[in-house]
Order: structure tokens, then sequence, then C-alpha cells
């Protein structure tokens, strides 16, 4: 591995991890790694305004292209590297969620089951019939049953004939996925994969044991509310309520007759989610537009305004906690994270609202030396990405060959652009590279990459 990928935290172990995270208010790309301590470490953060996209979903090309470029900028700058391929985060009101039963017959008894037979089952859901429009985005596998004995979390190892499977199957709409993955790659990027951002949120804020008592996320973003439920370990609900953060702000705006820019400041600076915490009497000045007056608004107006709103959006939240079937289970309460978690005193309406306990959920709690910024819950979907990365590159690597073997004897990728190239005989210097196929090509091409790739 390239001696300028061994930093003053520690030294990289494997590749770095770029995750993307696509949101209605910004967009997000953080660079990670696994250190030599097998801890996970940001490398850098780049943080761009959204223009193309509501409530979760693409719906202008250009503005978001031009802000992925921002973000992804930012992020390669402070990083000092070249970013090619990112780990991206999908959400919106069209993403829903089905339980489903899978099963295969395997062919001897004698054999155990083993990591095919498994694949083999979660292909099988793949291949589900989906409406028009619709594709599956993930199959996550509930519990096994082997010859009918149920209640098994990892087959692999077990005798039997008929292998079955529990699987929590999550879908989106075809148009909105191509939508992402058009606008990722007119970005001159690579998608290498593509993962719902309530799951990769709760990487980045829930503990096993939480996930184990049974508990609610609660991702509070710009255009949505994702919800995720876990009990026992495992995922057993998804939803995405298509209100957020900047409903609030079109409330502030309608109610107290201002411009969104205001209404997006006092929300930021002023906003409670209780309104008996502020008092009646505090009143904030607002300029007034082209000569005219200032506006005079009541924080206490204010605060009845979102608390409104907030309200409305935990009730659709408790109607998905009682329509998992989970209501009675969740030990560990709710966590919230998000843009939308950094509103004053929401925890405090949470928990009078639904009667379970509440905290906000920041990306920092499971990274090395996290710095103040990554304190932020915005940036929980982003950190989540980049664990899911590390998390894929480390199961391709038990699946194919040994960490030692990949060092000493790399895979070379060479496409047919860098061949000609090579033909040429142009020598230049190389460039660091972000991806999954980082350290294979950086050395082979050290001496024959043209200056034009800077």
């Amino acid at each position: 591995m390239d001696d300028k990928q061994t930093t003053q935290k520690g030294k990289i172990i494997g590749d770095l991890v770029v995750g993307l995270d696509i949101g209605t208010t910004k967009i997000a790309a953080i660079v990670g790694y696994k250190n030599e301590f097998g801890k996970v470490e940001i490398l850098s953060i780049g943080k761009a305004e959204s223009l193309g996209v509501q409530r979760g979903v693409v719906a202008n090309i250009e503005q978001t292209i031009e802000s992925i470029n921002n973000a992804i900028k930012i992020a390669a700058d402070k990083a000092d590297i070249d970013i090619e391929e990112v780990i991206v985060g999908i959400a919106g009101q069209h993403i829903k969620s089905m339980q489903h039963r899978g099963m295969i017959t395997r062919k001897s008894l004698d054999e155990e089951v083993n990591q095919n037979d498994v694949d083999n089952l979660i292909d099988n859901m793949h291949r589900l019939v989906m409406s028009p429009g619709e594709e599956i985005i993930h199959v996550i596998p509930q519990e096994y049953i082997i010859d009918n004995e149920g209640g098994i979390r990892n087959p692999i190892g077990h005798s039997g004939m008929r292998l079955e499977g529990n699987f929590h199957i999550i879908t989106g709409q075809v148009s909105a996925v191509k939508n992402i993955f058009k606008c990722v790659n007119r970005a001159k990027l690579t998608t290498v994969d593509l993962h719902l951002e309530p799951l990769a949120s709760a990487d980045a804020v829930l503990s096993e044991e939480e996930k184990e008592a049974g508990i609610v996320l609660l991702d509070i973003g710009g255009g949505t509310t994702d919800v995720a439920i876990f009990y026992d370990g495992i995922i057993r609900h998804t939803a995405v309520i298509p209100f957020g953060g900047n409903i609030i702000t079109d409330d502030i705006k309608e109610g107290c007759g201002i411009i969104k820019t205001h209404a997006e400041q006092l929300k930021m600076r002023f906003g409670s989610a209780l309104a008996q915490e502020n008092q009646m009497n505090e009143v904030i000045s607002i300029p007034g537009l082209r000569g005219r007056p200032h506006k005079e608004i009541s924080v206490n107006t204010l605060a009845q305004i979102i608390e409104a709103r907030m309200e409305e959006i935990l009730d659709l939240v408790l109607f998905e906690i009682k329509n998992s079937g989970y209501e009675r289970k969740l030990a560990g309460g709710i966590v919230i994270t998000g843009g939308g978690a950094q509103l004053k005193h929401l925890n405090h309406l949470v928990m009078r609202h639904t009667g379970l306990d509440c905290r906000i959920g920041t990306p920092n709690e499971h990274l090395a030396g996290a710095d103040d910024e990554l304190k932020n819950p915005m940036y929980a979907t982003a950190v989540g990405l980049v664990m899911k990365g590390i998390e894929k590159y480390e199961r391709e690597l038990k699946r194919g060959t040994n960490v030692n073997k990949v060092k000493e004897e790399p895979k070379i990728v060479v496409t047919e652009e860098t061949r000609k190239k090579e033909e040429k005989n142009i020598v230049g210097h190389s460039t660091k590279k972000v991806g999954s196929f980082f350290a294979d090509i950086v050395n082979k091409t050290r001496d024959w990459i043209s200056d034009d790739v800077e």
C-alpha cells in the first residue's frame, strides 16, 4: 500500500471508502477507513447544498450532479485524494418493505449447509416478481428454518435437506433508483453499492445491545422521516414518512408571513419542539423586505407552530410502530438522528408524545477519535455508508482470499483506456485513488499514467 496512506492517527488497513448521502437539504461525502487498531476513522467531510432533490427523490438531474460534484470536491481536496467510487444512500417516499419466506431443497443430506446455499436462497428472493415499476433493493434475513426446525440465525454448518428463510424485503421505484445512478455516473463516479439510508444511519448511531433490546430509529431529514425498528438484533420494520424538517420550515413561513430563508434561520436558531419551554414575552425581530418595517415574531408562537407539526409526524411514527407489531417490545425506546434531530427539546417532546425513552443519536459513537464536526446527527447516514462500505470490503476479502495474500499478489485491473496509455509508454506520475481497486492498480500504473490524469 502506498506510503501516502499512512496518517498521524494510524495506518490505513484496506481501502479508503467514500459514503455519499444524497439528501433533500444537503449532500454529504465522507471519506473513511479502518485503522491498524480495527477502528473506523474519518479522513475528510464534504458538504454541499442539495439543489435538485425533493423528499429524498431526484427532481432535477443537473442540479443534483452539481451538488454531488461540489461535495465530492471538498472531501477530495481535504483528504488530498482522487475519488472515483462511492457507497450511495437511497431514501424517499417510494421505499416500501414486506415480509416473505423462501425455500430451497438441497441435493445432499450428508453435506453441511454452506455459504453457497444461503446465497442461492437470497438470490431466489431477488427474483421475486414485483409490481410494475418497482425493484428489490435489499433482502435482509430474519431467521432460517432447516427441516422445519426454526429460530436459526446462522444456518451454515447445519445438516438438512430443506432450507427456508424469513426475509425482510425492501423495494423502491426503478425510476428513482436509476436517477440516482445517473447522477452519480454523470458526476464521473462509480456506485459500488446502494444502501437504504435508515439502515446506514442505524449502523452509525445504534449499539448491538439496543438492537437486541428493541429500538426505533427515527432519521429526520429535510424531506422525509425514515423509521427503522430493530428487535432481537434484527431489522423488523422499515417505513418512510413523507414529512421532514422542510415542512416545518414551510409552516413557519406561512404562519409568520415571512420568506423561507428567514423561516429556516428562525427554526435553526430559535426553534423549539416544546412551546412550554419558552417565555411568553420573548420576541424576535425580522428584517423587512425592501425598506419595509421590521416584523416581530413571538418565540412562543414559533414553538407552537413547530410543536404542532412535530406531533403530527410523531403520530405517523406511532402508527408505524403499532403496525410493526413490536409496540410492547421496545426496551431501547427511540433514537433520533438526522438534521431534524438538532431541534431543541425534541427528545422531550418524543418522550411525552410516545411514552418511550428517547435520546439523540450522533455518528461519532462508533468512531475512533472523531472531531466535533462529526458529533452532528446530520452526518449519521454518510458515516453509516462508510461503515457499510468497510463491511463490504472485508466480506469480499473473506469470500475470496486473505488480506496478506491480496497485498502480496494484487489483482491488476486494467481498462481499455489505461491499456492504450501503457502501449504508448507515456511516463507520468501516480495519484492516490479511492475505491475497491485502489491498492491493486496504483503500483502497476506508477510509471505510465499520463499527466492528464491530474
